[in-house]
């Protein structure tokens, strides 16, 4: 079994900003998940003000979501085989068109439910592939001895970006409506697409060394002769399709013999589901319970925001003695903490619980991937992150949509409820992983 290293690089912030590649990823990462939060806070305001219903906004991250059961078996395919860098400015510049789209729809007075959830569908399926990819990208763009604190940084530049962005929505969405927010997500996708580009020049492979990279398959090379010269497009279908079966065969092989991989994966996708899924609770405790309306969901986001910020770069400077024990920890705060939140009534107490989650959330996430990019092949990253992607996307699915139906039958205390019991699953498997490592 692969392990990892047993001390962790102190980490240089002055190696990682000085990589010209890394700032224009951080910045296309930042650009990019500011927009898709504003597409999701605000999208989800809209439903819920408009139908009063937090089934109806369930419906909506459960759209967001779908894509990522199907999408990811390709997506980690194509990640380990095609330059990340030019996946991520397509994969921007599809979301940015469908967005820009409905904006315009939206600004014509003629925008639908409809109209949000087939955007939602685009956008969601641009994502499932878009995370992977950035994630496994990191490793091309940083020294190895960096990866801690280049994770801390990407993690700080999501969680600042997405969280920001909710903030920004909860202060203007009275001002700009829907149609402005829309408006302003979708140029923020080309942006990012233009950061990722001037990222680097030439196309890179992820497996560049290897002339014919005879672990795609058996027919691999004879695969890339019929593509180079032209000829028998028969072979060149058949071949490549094998070769992508290979691949993910190869993909579910190597997982199969990694019980660290599987945990460290398994407690950040169970993790990741219940951020997500947690937005179809949020908008109703700032609706119902706290009655602060988007200006208070705003504070909400900010809270968080901050909190991820500083719980990102207190787990760069973590010595790794103590990483995996704060792993387990906090993955249980957000357990005992999502208990209490619908007891919390004021906002300031609302916004310190959403500080707190934010912080162990970037604590958890800098850990568990630095943890898997020094433990997992740079040739294996984009399918370990594309699995991890699925089956978060499951548990997203399941989880939104029974909290949507829990919170309008049952009320917010019982929604609240389930996703502690979720982020009490993710911590067994936390401490699983702290196990395998100290091992």
């Amino acid at each position: 079994m692969t392990t990892a290293t047993t001390t962790t690089p102190r980490v240089d912030w002055k190696v990682i900003w000085a990589q010209r590649g890394f700032r224009y990823f951080f910045i296309a990462m930042f650009v990019s998940l500011f927009g898709s939060g504003m597409n999701f806070v605000g999208v989800s305001w809209y439903i819920l003000a408009a139908t009063h219903s937090t089934v109806k906004v369930s419906l909506q991250v459960i759209v967001v979501t779908l894509p990522g059961l199907l999408v990811p078996f390709l997506g980690g395919v194509l990640i380990d085989r095609l330059d990340r860098r030019y996946l991520g400015v397509l994969l921007d510049l599809a979301r940015g068109v469908a967005v820009l789209a409905t904006a315009f729809i939206a600004w014509r007075g003629h925008l639908e439910l409809w109209h949000l959830y087939a955007m939602t569908l685009i956008t969601g399926m641009g994502s499932a592939m878009y995370w992977a990819t950035v994630n496994a990208l990191v490793q091309e763009v940083i020294p190895e001895s960096q990866f801690s604190g280049a994770n801390a940084a990407v993690l700080v530049g999501v969680q600042s970006g997405m969280l920001m962005a909710g903030s920004f929505v909860g202060f203007i969405y009275d001002t700009a409506g829907i149609a402005g927010i829309l408006a302003i997500d979708g140029a923020t996708y080309f942006v990012s697409a233009f950061c990722l580009y001037r990222m680097r020049r030439g196309y890179v492979s992820p497996r560049a060394h290897l002339r014919y990279p005879r672990e795609y398959s058996e027919n691999t090379e004879a695969t890339a002769e019929a593509l180079e010269s032209g000829e028998n497009p028969e072979v060149a279908e058949a071949g490549l399709s094998l070769a992508m079966y290979a691949d993910l065969k190869e993909g579910f092989a190597y997982l199969k013999r990694q019980p660290l991989v599987r945990a460290l994966g398994i407690t950040h996708a169970t993790v990741m589901a219940g951020v997500v899924s947690a937005n179809v609770v949020l908008v109703a405790l700032a609706n119902d319970i706290l009655h602060a309306g988007a200006r208070g969901l705003g504070f909400l986001e900010a809270g968080w925001a901050i909190g991820a910020i500083t719980g990102g770069l207190i787990a760069s400077q973590l010595p790794d003695n103590l990483r995996m024990g704060l792993y387990v920890a906090a993955v249980a705060v957000l357990s005992a903490g999502h208990m209490a939140t619908p007891f919390v009534a004021f906002l300031a107490g609302a916004a310190v619980l959403q500080f707190i989650f934010g912080f162990c959330r970037a604590l958890g996430g800098v850990v568990a991937q630095s943890s898997l990019m020094t433990i997992v092949p740079r040739h294996f990253m984009g399918r370990t992150q594309s699995a991890m992607a699925i089956l978060g996307t499951i548990i997203q699915l399941l989880m939104s949509f029974a909290l949507g139906i829990v919170a309008e039958r049952a009320g917010l205390i019982a929604g609240y409820a389930l996703l502690a019991v979720l982020y009490g699953i993710a911590t067994l498997f936390a401490m699983r992983a702290r196990q395998l490592r100290r091992a």
